[in-house]
């Protein structure tokens, strides 16, 4: 193997320095006819054994440099048949180690380069699907509880019908729910599976954000009813961004704040706060009066699959809601942050920018 890859190496060799060499015989050729003018216009001048001399010297040393040369970029090519042998492995390209020419190192900069960012590309792409994989996994488990109690319900019923109006009407608000949370968790996955490939789905317009608050509470009014959330929106503006992605992101805020609201006794807010700030920007606030949230889970609570205290506690988070409403603020050019007061309740404000929105063009464009 190692006698194959040193012939081959050496074929190369001398052929990459083929008009190196005609060059050579072409110089020693000329030297050669002006020795044989000069030796014509005056005979005797030079001896003819001293041309021979001149060629045999002239090639014996172009032939040492050419050996030299050979010697010195032999590792270079053993390590470059090693590497193309091993092409599969995705490790191969830092086999390439003894560059002998300065060529030869700019290359292997730009092999080794281009080696890092497609390892770089790969973890990311990995992480990627892990994140994919655990949520579908999650998601799953999640949506199988709903099914699980429509399906305990509508057996109870069967096997004991309810006995008057007030119990059917129970019946078919829990059933209600349970189809609202299918409904959401359906709507999760498939914003999800969009994110991919956002700049294809990304639809850019003067949007009133009074009217988008104000179409996600109706989406919500039922829950709010049964838990005595009484919602109110104040303020108007309108802003640059996609209407059908904001929705969804205040669909998450309002869905937290129903969650972490509804255990609590009594009357409570949900209030939508539109306003102007600094630089021509615009601020909206979902602020509810829930359970709020430990300060130390605050800076945690956008990563994937981060529940918390509080989604440990009622058992029904995916984790994926803030996660996905970072990541669409992010690539809209939004700002989305959060206050918090354990007991007190909570704040998400998103804040958009008048020239926010043209980060979507250097990061697709």
């Amino acid at each position: 193997m190692m006698k194959e890859r040193r012939r081959k190496a050496l074929i190369l060799f001398l052929r990459d320095r083929l008009l190196n060499i005609l060059l050579f015989i072409i110089v020693v050729g000329l030297a050669c006819g002006l020795y044989l003018l000069e030796n014509a216009r005056y005979p005797g001048l030079i001896e003819t054994e001293t041309i021979y001399y001149f060629i045999l010297l002239t090639c014996f040393l172009y032939a040492v440099w050419l050996l030299i040369d050979y010697i010195r970029q032999r590792y270079y090519f053993d390590q470059m048949y090693e590497a193309l042998e091993r092409s599969d492995d995705i490790g191969a390209a830092t086999i390439i180690q003894a560059m002998a020419t300065e060529e030869q190192k700019l290359a292997a900069q730009v092999i080794h380069d281009q080696h890092r960012t497609y390892l770089n590309e790969l973890n990311r792409l990995r992480r990627q699907q892990e994140l994919h994989n655990h949520f579908v996994l999650q998601w799953v488990h999640h949506m199988k509880t709903p099914v699980s109690v429509i399906d305990l319900q509508l057996q109870e019923s069967r096997r004991q019908p309810p006995a008057g109006e007030a119990e059917w009407l129970q019946l078919m608000d829990s059933i209600k729910e349970e189809t609202e949370r299918l409904t959401n968790g359906l709507e999760m996955m498939l914003h999800t599976a969009r994110l991919d490939k956002f700049e294809m789905d990304v639809h850019l317009a003067k949007t009133p954000l009074h009217e988008l608050a104000r179409s996600v509470v109706n989406t919500h009014k039922r829950l709010c009813i049964r838990y005595s959330i009484f919602p109110r929106v104040e303020g108007e503006a309108y802003v640059e961004t996609d209407g059908k992605w904001m929705s969804f992101v205040i669909s998450q805020l309002v869905s937290n704040a129903i969650k972490y609201s509804r255990s609590k006794p009594g009357s409570k807010t949900l209030l939508f706060r539109i306003y102007a700030v600094e630089d021509g920007a615009v601020k909206l606030e979902v602020a509810d009066s829930g359970i709020g949230i430990a300060q130390h889970d605050l800076p945690r609570i956008f990563d994937p699959f981060f529940t918390g205290e509080n989604g440990r506690a009622t058992g029904d988070s995916t984790g994926m809601g803030l996660y996905l409403a970072k990541q669409v603020c992010n690539r809209l050019g939004h700002l989305l942050n959060v206050q918090s007061e354990l007991g007190e309740g909570t704040t998400f404000s998103i804040t958009f920018r008048p020239r926010g929105i043209h980060v979507i063009e250097s990061a697709y464009g």
